[in-house]
């Protein structure tokens, strides 16, 4: 079984975490009503997705 013979000391321990931060998440503008939406989904405010209406609102 591997056993460290020095402690890693923290200078070392975070250049290894560097990487680890967490990315905003990408946003892309609705062809449709120009809100803003993640990237592959379906425009929440419209409905739409890809130029076609996929969700009816209830409202309507």
């Amino acid at each position: 079984m591997a056993v460290p013979k020095k402690k890693t000391s923290k200078a070392k321990k975070n250049m290894r975490r560097s990487h680890h931060a967490l990315k905003g998440t990408n946003l892309a503008t609705c062809s449709n009503c120009g809100a803003p939406k993640r990237p592959h989904r379906v425009c929440l405010e419209c409905g739409s997705y890809k130029g076609k209406q996929v969700l009816t609102s209830d409202a309507e």
